[in-house]
């Protein structure tokens, strides 16, 4: 497969997450993000979550606070086909 095919087939789907500010690098950072929901959803603090999963993944805390609102981020699809 060529690279202009992956994005033939994926051309909405990427413009979509450009339009919500996702970078393509963010796939990397899917399991943090699933991480930090079931921490959530235990109860955790979220600044408790934020320096486990900086240190786990290593990356800034920073980073994590970034990843987490991008990944939040509300996607409307209207006016894409």
């Amino acid at each position: 497969m060529k690279a202009f095919e992956l994005l033939k087939i994926n051309e909405t789907a990427f413009k979509l997450a450009q339009t919500a500010g996702l970078r393509l690098g963010d796939c990397r950072y899917v399991s943090l993000y699933l991480e930090y929901e079931d921490m959530r959803g235990d109860g955790e603090k979220v600044t408790y979550i934020v320096s486990h999963l900086a240190v786990k993944y290593h990356v800034s805390e920073r980073t994590v606070y970034n990843l987490i609102k991008r990944m939040q981020c509300n996607i409307d699809a209207a006016g894409f086909d």
